[in-house]
């Protein structure tokens, strides 16, 4: 369903009452009785996931499965999956600048990215009732799969020139992918940069945010938005290289304190997060993150109406549908 998502930043804004938008997508695996690997490998399940999730919840939006294999996968990574989690990237496939030299940027349908931008089509055709937003992972985080995690924050000191030039590939894929995801009726990306979260402000301004910017500027418009989710530990001390990247949503993670984060975003941009998906959503009780909720949102929401209350990150597959449930009833409560 196309609509004006900056007007809907607005009216999220100056709504009295907002709804919760937790990244809610794979716990949706247990009402379905799929494996997670079934999942992700089938645009028609992974359609049909989003889709209960919006009907089963009152959430501000609906968003898909955050696999931030996918892309990797896309380049050649190697991918293990797993039962009751999220896929993982195995080793690297770049090691030296002759690897990167030789990189080739697929297109969009490679691997399981054609599938991806399918089970969005699907899913859009499926929820009418509020935005459909996509997945993709962020270019400094994608880049880092490609080299290694482990490698990729020396790379930047030792071999920076490797760096930009696998930068400068995904960000050409990130940039047609975003848009297949446009054309196929998203509302807009969630895009994960949380590899970026554990660089210093210096590094996050040179390797992450100017090819968040180059994304932003190539896909924005009036329809159709990006929205930047880290949820790493650095992100207040590189928050002014996040806020300027052109985004107008932000989301971070648990491990920043939101009382810190949300002072400095715009007051015409939103700001969501950021219960805690391990301690709360999936190994918490419904007392202790009703709790937890309602703490948050007293805190904020008097204070900042750009604030969104939502989930820190992706939220487990195995979190009790018990815990989701008192989220969003803490949410309730607290406007009642």
């Amino acid at each position: 369903m196309k609509m004006n998502m900056m007007n809907w930043i607005k009216d999220t804004i100056a709504a009295p009452k907002k709804k919760a938008m937790p990244v809610l997508s794979f716990p949706s695996t247990q009402k379905m009785g799929v494996t997670i690997p079934e999942l992700v490998k089938s645009a028609d399940l992974q359609a049909e996931g989003i889709a209960f999730v919006a009907k089963h919840t009152d959430a501000a939006a609906a968003v898909s499965y955050m696999d931030l294999s996918v892309e990797a996968e896309a380049f050649g990574s190697e991918i293990q999956f797993y039962e009751d989690e999220v896929p993982a990237v195995i080793g690297c496939i770049i090691e030296e600048m002759e690897d990167a030299e030789a990189l080739e940027v697929p297109e969009v349908g490679a691997a399981r990215t054609g599938l991806c931008v399918e089970a969005i089509k699907k899913a859009c055709e499926m929820i009418t009732d509020r935005p459909v937003f996509a997945g993709v992972i962020g270019p400094f985080s994608l880049a880092g799969r490609l080299l290694d995690v482990s490698e990729a924050m020396y790379y930047c000191y030792d071999e920076p020139e490797m760096v930009t030039l696998t930068l400068d590939k995904v960000t050409e894929f990130l940039i047609k992918y975003c848009n297949a995801f446009k054309e196929a009726g998203a509302n807009g990306v969630v895009i994960a940069e949380p590899l970026a979260g554990l660089l210093d402000a210096e590094l996050a301004g040179e390797f992450s945010a100017p090819y968040m910017k180059k994304i932003v500027d190539a896909v924005q418009t009036d329809e159709f938005i990006v929205i930047y989710h880290n949820c790493g530990s650095s992100t207040v001390a590189t928050i002014d290289t996040i806020i300027n990247n052109g985004c107008k949503v932000f989301h971070f993670g648990n491990a920043v304190d939101m009382r810190d984060i949300v002072p400095l975003i715009p007051s015409d941009c939103l700001v969501m997060g950021n219960i805690d998906p391990s301690s709360q959503f999936r190994n918490g009780t419904p007392e202790s993150i009703y709790k937890a909720t309602t703490e948050l949102m007293s805190d904020l929401c008097p204070k900042y109406p750009n604030f969104v209350i939502s989930s820190g990150c992706d939220i487990p597959a195995l979190s009790p549908w018990e815990n989701i449930d008192s989220f969003f009833k803490a949410v309730e409560d607290y406007y009642a």
